[in-house]
């Protein structure tokens, strides 16, 4: 899922609960509070792109849904997926088919009952090309997908029964995915495309109901007493503070207006990192330069190779990071497992290029350039490189730019907000763009399926048939050791190609007041308020 601000490790959640470390709350040794501790008012990011479920693939759009939508699945505190709008499921001897039984009584937030059909009728339109959801490909793993009606059936009303193309040990986990999340017909059929965008026809079957919508500003959520879980929520609302100024979000967090801030100016990270109320989390991600490959110049795998090359990602994570990023020499982070459980899939598969060795990668990006026909850059024009409002993503904007300019390549800084910034991009109206990814679910296909032709989140518009051919491999494989073979000879693949370049591995940065209780994060990149109390 798309990173939208800057040690992935092994899929764990981090529970927050209470006073951890002796929290001293800011920098004067004042205590962050709200006004009124029935509201608990964050910020995870600016205006969302969308929250719809199926359309939605960026993580604060993420956190927004995960409050008031919920799949059969949801993931606990520890990361495992346990029963949610399911109470109970059970999977056939094969492994193939998943038979998971609602709950009683489950309802929308408008008091109308939830049945299985409701399910059937989410998941199928999530791979219709009218929705065009960028997620779609997730299905896959689904039979009937390639013939656009999936084998899921509404056995009764209480009843989901679901068939496999492949043995899938993560689909658990697809099933706590916002892209899985039911939606109401009803209300989506009869609003259209505008139903995810009023609080008037906003129906949702999670913890929280979505009552104010001020755009560019604020959304307010309360607890949605027809939740079959109601009794065990927290806050009575929830203000989610839509903020894309970085410096204004942490003068609202040390006044005490935000509880919350998961993003803060570069230049206050060490005095920040001080205190204890400053948490360092890992999440399984890569931030990472996307090239688009249908340009003329970038379409030429040697020019990719050197702009690689040519980036000093050490500096990068100790001058600009300043949070603990590891510098990336492949585009799969760390922290998920390989065939074998006691090695990482990165282990395994080691580095395409040695991610320190500045110096040393610069000769030969330089000598890539002269092979390319393009000694010291000579005969490229100027590209531009895109990114959105972040003064972290600047700071890299510009060194990428100074780095580049050491081989001869001369770059353009353009700078976007989020919504629009997200469209450029995947439209392929960008030379060179910002990108970041987290993983959707622990399993490494989670950062390669994303790169099939025309997939919904391949915003390098990369395209190569063998390449498909291992992904459709994969996800039809019952064997872990012949996945995980062809999972690296795909990721072989892209450093053939080079359409890419990793920066760093992601670290999740936070400030949460030490009034905030039951509060958790996952290396996924969410963020669950859900069940937290403000003192």
């Amino acid at each position: 899922m798309r990173k939208m601000k800057a040690l992935a490790m092994a899929l764990c959640l981090v529970m927050v609960t209470g006073i951890l470390s002796g929290c001293a709350g800011n920098s004067e040794g004042k205590t962050n509070s709200n006004a009124d501790a029935s509201v608990l008012s964050v910020s995870v990011g600016p205006e969302p792109d969308t929250i719809d479920p199926a359309l939605n693939s960026a993580v604060d759009g993420a956190t927004l849904i995960i409050h008031g939508f919920e799949g059969l699945m949801t993931l606990d505190k520890d990361g495992v997926p346990t029963e949610a709008q399911a109470e109970s499921y059970k999977v056939s001897e094969d492994g193939l088919t998943y038979t998971f039984t609602l709950r009683e009584g489950l309802k929308w937030s408008d008091g109308s009952a939830i049945t299985a059909e409701d399910f059937v009728y989410s998941w199928n339109r999530a791979i219709s090309p009218d929705t065009a959801a960028d997620y779609a490909y997730m299905f896959e793993v689904i039979e009937g997908y390639a013939d656009g009606k999936l084998n899921v059936t509404a056995v009764d009303e209480k009843t989901v029964e679901v068939k496999l193309i492949s043995v899938t040990p993560y689909f658990l986990e697809l099933c706590a995915f916002p892209a899985y999340f039911p939606v109401q017909k009803a209300t989506v059929e009869e609003a259209g495309e505008a139903w995810a965008t009023d609080p008037a026809t906003y129906i949702g079957n999670g913890p929280y109901v979505l009552k104010e919508w001020v755009h560019d500003s604020y959304m307010l959520y309360e607890k949605n007493e027809n939740y079959w879980n109601v009794e065990a929520l927290g806050p009575e609302k929830i203000k989610f503070v839509l903020m894309e100024d970085d410096n204004a979000e942490l003068s609202a967090y040390e006044t005490g207006e935000l509880l919350f801030v998961d993003t803060m100016p570069n230049d206050e990270l060490a005095r920040l990192s001080e205190q204890s109320d400053f948490y360092k989390e890992g999440q399984l991600g890569t931030y990472y330069v996307s090239y688009n490959t249908e340009n003329e110049y970038l379409s030429n795998p040697k020019v990719r190779q050197a702009l690689t090359l040519a980036v000093d990602r050490t500096f990068i994570c100790e001058e600009i990071g300043q949070a603990g990023q590891v510098p990336a020499g492949a585009f799969v982070a760390t922290g998920l497992s390989d065939s074998d459980p006691e090695k990482e899939f990165r282990e395994v598969g080691g580095d395409y290029y040695d991610p320190t060795d500045y110096e040393g990668n610069l000769e030969k990006a330089k000598k890539l350039l002269e092979e390319a026909g393009y000694p010291n850059g000579e005969g490229l024009p100027t590209f531009e490189y895109l990114y959105n409002e972040d003064t972290g993503h600047q700071l890299i904007g510009q060194a990428l730019q100074d780095m580049w300019a050491k081989i001869g390549v001369k770059v353009e800084l353009v700078s976007q907000e989020w919504g629009t910034f997200l469209n450029t991009r995947k439209n392929g109206d960008y030379d060179i763009a910002r990108n970041g990814w987290l993983g959707d679910y622990n399993d490494p296909i989670s950062f390669l399926d994303m790169w099939i032709t025309d997939g919904g989140n391949n915003d390098a518009q990369w395209s190569n048939k063998e390449y498909d051919e291992l992904i459709s491999k994969i996800k039809s494989s019952s064997d872990a050791e012949e996945r995980m073979k062809l999972m690296h000879e795909a990721e072989d693949i892209i450093f053939d190609e080079w359409m890419l370049c990793p920066i760093y591995y992601y670290v999740d940065v936070y400030m949460l007041s030490e009034n905030v209780e039951g509060f958790y994060s996952s290396p996924l990149g969410y963020k669950y308020f859900m069940y937290s109390s403000v003192k």
